[in-house]
């Protein structure tokens, strides 16, 4: 049975699980004792802002990097006894892209494919398939991927991943960077591959709306530690059906409004000086909290009801949202975020 039609097959083993793993560098606990269970068919989200230990743990399992500690399973095979067949069972396309600047895209293609035991011919079709199936089949075939745009690079690195038709597929924050139209393809293409060949996809990313559209379950990563696990509804749910989202003149007002409304709404996150706060049912919390903040002269700018996002989830789970944690890694400094 080749590894195309083991793809298809019901009951092959596309299956993820993750116990007690870690990762040491030095002092730093990249990966603190992680435990996942992902099952066959499922698109995966994994969160984190960068250095949260996304990163380590894909390569781990991805028999890159070596465990520490603890132990894992990929399609039914242990990262560090079974290298061999994990890889063979797996597609993997890093955040860092390492592609021959000198080749065309096809030359690329049926190279990999031909490291993975396919003869000439077959992955010469493997190559116009997948070109194909990327969106790169108007690119000039005699263009040097050296001239491709960074779109472009991550849609062949797709298909590099995808040439020997895996079982699993890791795609490390494949859309950072991309135009928007770029980014919607590459989400297209990753339902297709989960709908059509029950490919299980371990998706990492920072983009909480990707997350959100994509996976069936999804796990939040801070510190090297999960904070936090769930469908996406599930997730939200577990903060409230809905959210009063209020906004003021100042910061200093905002953060008084935190402090005043902490008896009214005693489940809020403030942030960047928005103050949102999640119940049941908010349209009946709206009166109480504009009496509140009117008898402590509080001046309101704005008010609006909506539903939770996961970058809600994020926030309550890390203490900073993922545009902080953006800001973080970059250095700058991160507005105060207060929690309750």
């Amino acid at each position: 049975m080749t590894t195309a039609s083991a793809a298809r097959t019901p009951g092959v083993d596309r299956s993820i699980a993750v116990e007690q793993l870690t990762r040491q560098f030095g002092d730093l606990r990249a990966v603190d004792r992680v435990d996942l269970e992902i099952p066959s068919g499922e698109i995966f989200g994994f969160l984190g802002a960068n250095g949260a230990g996304k990163s380590t743990l894909v390569k781990m399992l991805a028999t890159i990097l070596a465990p520490s500690a603890g132990r894992a399973s990929v399609a039914g095979f242990d990262v560090r006894r079974q290298q061999g067949k994990v890889r063979r069972a797996i597609g993997v396309a890093l955040q860092e892209v390492g592609l021959d600047p000198l080749m065309t895209a096809r030359e690329l293609i049926v190279l990999q494919a031909q490291l993975f035991g396919t003869s000439t011919g077959p992955a010469r079709q493997i190559a116009e398939r997948l070109i194909v199936t990327v969106g790169l089949e108007d690119v000039d075939a005699r263009k040097r991927v050296g001239d491709y745009s960074g779109g472009m690079k991550r849609r062949l690195d797709l298909a590099l991943a995808l040439a020997h038709d895996p079982l699993v597929l890791f795609l490390d924050e494949p859309t950072t960077g991309l135009d928007p139209a770029s980014r919607i393809d590459i989400w297209n293409e990753v339902r297709r591959l989960n709908s059509e060949q029950g490919m299980t996809i371990f998706l990492t990313t920072q983009y909480l709306e990707e997350a959100d559209k994509l996976a069936g379950h999804v796990a939040i990563i801070d510190h090297g530690r999960i904070v936090a696990q769930g469908t996406p509804a599930e997730l939200k749910r577990g903060l409230g059906e809905e959210v009063v989202e209020l906004s003021f003149e100042t910061a200093d007002g905002a953060e008084r409004a935190a402090s005043v409304l902490a008896g009214v709404a005693p489940q809020c996150r403030l942030s960047d000086g928005v103050l949102r706060c999640y119940f049941p049912v908010a349209a009946r919390e709206v009166p109480g909290i504009v009496r509140a903040l009117d008898q402590a002269s509080v001046p309101l700018r704005g008010l609006s009801i909506d539903r939770p996002s996961l970058d809600d989830v994020f926030l309550r789970a890390t203490g900073e949202t993922v545009d902080h944690a953006r800001e973080r890694e970059a250095g700058e400094p991160a507005p105060a975020t207060v929690t309750r």
